[in-house]
């Protein structure tokens, strides 16, 4: 069965896929239960069993929640989510390109926020070298890609993540939302991160597989850091990690 695009928990009216939830437990020999197609407290107490167990793809611990989202369904009936790559539209596909071909750019020196490429990406919304320039680069990567299909380019000019949520003409889409349904992040996203005091990082959705995307990130390092050193590809970010949400455009 996939993943019926929505957090499986206490109160779910949907008895045939609560069933198979309970009958995959079961048949790892986890909780005690009969299979009724009720989300009950025991059925809470055997996801929460299972998660404690077990980890995702990426060898990281489950949230020990007892809700059955897109990354607890897939390590429970060990089916690996389908990538999906297409982009909705010409726009969105040909930023992906651009940014692709940024991929490697690094800072000169590293830690300096400067760099021939660093500071051509700040200059594009008006801001000056040394500055943190993640949102600066998905602006960048939108504008050339705008420029070579001959259309304006949507994107709100700016190198502030949070600024850029704020003042979007973009198609918002919350991460709560997101958590339920992954199937409304496409590739092409824009993923906006908050971490308090005004900051926050940002980057390019290029792929969406069950509970995780794959991104291209300025600004960022191998491990998903902001205020990093280059423009890295990002395979394991979780979309519950994305404290604000996605802005799709076109």
């Amino acid at each position: 069965m996939n993943y019926p695009n929505k957090v499986i928990k206490t109160g779910e009216t949907n008895s045939q896929v609560v069933k198979a939830i309970q009958q995959r437990l079961i048949a790892l020999g986890i909780g005690a239960l009969q299979g009724t197609g009720t989300y009950g407290p025991k059925t809470v107490a055997a996801v929460k069993q299972f998660q404690a167990l077990h980890r995702d793809k990426f060898g990281n611990p489950l949230i020990v929640d007892g809700e059955v989202g897109a990354i607890t369904w897939e390590a429970l009936f060990d089916v690996p989510a389908e990538p999906h790559t297409d982009a909705p539209n010409a726009l969105l596909a040909k930023a992906i390109a651009v940014a692709e071909t940024q991929i490697g750019v690094m800072e000169e020196p590293p830690g300096s926020n400067r760099g021939t490429q660093v500071n051509a990406y700040l200059a594009s919304t008006n801001t000056p070298p040394g500055n943190y320039w993640c949102a600066a680069f998905v602006y960048w990567c939108f504008k050339k890609a705008a420029a070579d299909l001959g259309i304006p380019n949507p994107v709100y000019k700016t190198a502030g993540c949070l600024d850029h949520w704020n003042h979007t003409q973009g198609q918002k889409i919350t991460t709560a939302k997101a958590i339920n349904n992954p199937s409304l992040i496409v590739p092409g996203s824009i993923f906006i991160k908050n971490h308090g005091g005004g900051f926050g990082h940002t980057g390019i959705v290029t792929a969406v597989s069950g509970g995780f995307i794959e991104t291209i990130e300025g600004n960022s390092n191998p491990n998903g850091s902001s205020n990093g050193i280059g423009v890295f590809r990002l395979k394991f970010r979780k979309i519950n990690s994305i404290e604000k949400g996605f802005i799709i455009y076109g």
